[in-house]
Formats: structure tokens, C-alpha cells, sequence
């Protein structure tokens, strides 16, 4: 298991006694400490560990439940399935407060800036389009924001070690290096099983889509989007993985051209029966294999983009759902 990059930069307006130490004030008030990590190509300075936490998207909630910090957490915004999380992390989550979960017809969450300010945050997570990192650095709140939702994309091909990137990143903001590190190593382990299980087993062919239910676009995952490693991980080979995007439009025709054996299809709520009506129902469907030999599954969206641990739990997920490669 690799260990994790050390993340930390010293703050040059700090005098400090080494990289992420704590600096004196001077206002009589004790001693704070100030971290810097590179998020989304900008460098990110946030109080350590921060004890006011606004949450604007789904993503970082495994993280922070495996750090052990959900009670920093004193604000939400947006959609939490249920499915994501285990009993306890549900019950942490549960009780935080929630500012609303309003969005427009593309799924995107609708808040304001003064909604967010008024909680007197200490860190916000995750971006969305009115509530840009600009605006809040205004006013001197930092944002951090899942790489593969960054407004330029992640900076690599995307992979199950940018999990474990992303957790040395919240060890360090929050302070607890040594559980991001336990994490890390843990969900490693469940790659490697996964990887075993499927070793050797014959190969087969998968798309992964997000189809628009009751008609319209159907957009397919490239070998920019954290499908690429999972279903490399999990034996099947993207059909797209030839596309050097993270999202885009597909036609029917291009995937009766492409053919998969297996289709992921991937949503964020609603009744998964009309998911997967959005695909097979479509003129033409029948004559795609997978769907010919019933290889179609729907799973929630962050089970598998962007990277976090639940990636990990959609892997396992899939190769449940169509074996071995078999």
C-alpha cells in the first residue's frame, strides 16, 4: 500500500516553527494553525482542523466519516440518497441541519450567497454554479471541491488512487493524517480483492451511461471520468475509452456501433425501473446486447463519479452484479 503524499505547504505570512505548525496570533486568544493544500489548481488556505463546516454537494461525506469529523459538519445544501451510507453515517448526517435541497431542471443545486455566509462557515465543500470559489474568497471563506469536478477537470487520468489523494487532502485540512491513512489502506485492500477475483476471467465490454428520464440527451463516460478504472477493475473494458473526455453526448447509433455486453446506467434519485426505461425503451435498444441478454444495472451516480471511497463500493457493486467476467 503506498503511503500518502504529504500535502501540507507553510504559509509565508506565518512564523512558523515547521510546515502546518502552530503560529501565535498575538491576540491573546492562543495559538491557530493554518493549512495550505492545492485544490483545483488553486492553493487553498483553511483553519485547522475547521470547526464550521457547509457541505454543498454529496461527495465529501464518505471522507469525512471515515476521518471521523461528520460533527463538523454544521450545514448542508442539496441531494443525500439514503443508499450512500452505512446506519452511522446516515444518523450523522441526519442531523445536520439542512439549508436546501432546490435545484433546476438539470439537477444543479439553487443557493444563494448570503444563505451560505449567514452560517458563518470556516469551510465550504463543493462548488456550484451561483456559489462560485471566487465569490466566497471575497469574503474570506475557502472552498474545496472534488478534483473531477473541477471546472477544468482533474489534472490526470483519472484512478482509485486519487481516493486515497483526496483523504491524505481532508487528514490534512482536518488533522487526522493517521485515520486518512487507515482509510486509505483499507479501501486499497478492497481494490486488490476485487482485482484477484476478476484476474483471468474472460473480458467483456461495458458503457456507462446517464440517461435523461422521459426523454432527451444520453451522456456516456470517456476515459476522463473514474469509470475508466472501475470498470477496469472490474474486468470489463470501457467502450469509450478511446474518448478523451470525462462526459459526453451519445447517440443511440453510436452505441449500437460500440455494442457493449454491459450497461452501467447511472442517476441521482428517482425510481431506477425508469432509468433503465430511458435506454431500452428507445427505438433500436433491442438491438443492443446488453440489453438483448439483460446485462443492464443502474446504480446512483457517486457510486461512481467523482472519485471517493463510494467508487470503491460501485466497484464491488458491478462485479456482484455481472460476475467474474463470466
Amino acid at each position: 500500500m503506498r503511503p500518502l503524499p504529504v500535502l501540507t505547504a507553510c504559509l509565508g505570512a506565518l512564523v512558523l516553527t515547521g510546515c502546518g505548525a502552530a503560529a501565535d496570533t498575538g491576540d491573546g486568544a492562543g495559538a491557530t494553525r493554518q493549512v495550505t493544500v492545492v485544490n483545483c489548481g488553486a492553493d487553498v488556505t483553511v483553519p485547522s482542523p475547521p470547526e464550521r463546516v457547509v457541505m454543498l454537494k454529496s461527495g465529501p461525506v464518505p471522507y469525512l466519516s471515515a476521518l471521523g469529523v461528520m460533527d463538523r459538519v454544521t450545514a448542508r445544501a442539496g441531494a443525500y440518497p439514503a443508499d450512500y451510507y452505512d446506519a452511522q453515517t446516515l444518523e450523522a448526517l441526519e442531523e445536520v441541519p439542512v439549508l436546501t435541497d432546490e435545484t433546476d431542471t438539470s439537477g444543479h443545486l439553487q443557493i444563494s450567497k448570503e444563505v451560505v455566509i449567514a452560517e458563518e462557515p470556516d469551510l465550504v465543500l463543493g462548488e456550484v454554479d451561483n456559489l462560485s470559489r471566487s465569490t466566497l474568497d471575497a469574503v474570506g471563506i475557502p472552498l474545496v471541491e472534488e478534483p473531477a469536478l473541477c471546472a477544468d477537470g482533474a489534472d490526470t487520468d483519472p484512478s482509485f488512487d486519487d481516493v486515497t489523494d483526496q483523504l491524505a487532502l481532508y487528514g490534512e485540512v482536518f488533522d487526522r493524517p493517521a485515520q486518512a491513512q487507515e482509510a486509505a489502506d483499507a479501501l486499497d485492500a478492497r481494490v486488490d480483492a476485487v482485482r484477484a477475483q476478476v484476474a483471468g476471467a474472460p473480458r467483456r465490454t461495458a458503457a456507462v451511461l446517464y440517461p435523461t428520464v422521459g426523454g432527451g440527451t444520453t451522456y456516456a463516460y470517456g476515459n476522463r471520468s473514474m469509470a475508466q478504472p472501475q470498470l477496469k477493475a472490474a474486468g470489463l473494458d470501457n467502450v469509450f475509452a478511446d474518448t478523451d473526455e470525462r462526459v459526453f453526448e451519445v447517440t443511440l447509433e453510436e452505441l449500437l456501433g460500440r455494442d457493449p455486453d454491459v450497461l452501467v446506467l447511472l442517476h441521482t434519485d428517482g425510481d431506477p425501473a425508469a432509468v433503465e426505461d430511458a435506454v431500452t425503451a428507445l427505438p433500436g435498444a433491442e438491438q443492443l446486447t446488453a440489453v438483448r441478454e439483460g446485462e443492464v444495472m443502474t446504480q446512483l451516480f457517486n457510486f461512481t463519479e467523482p472519485a471517493t471511497p463510494l467508487a470503491v463500493d460501485g466497484l464491488e457493486r458491478i462485479v456482484a452484479r455481472f460476475g467474474a467476467g463470466s
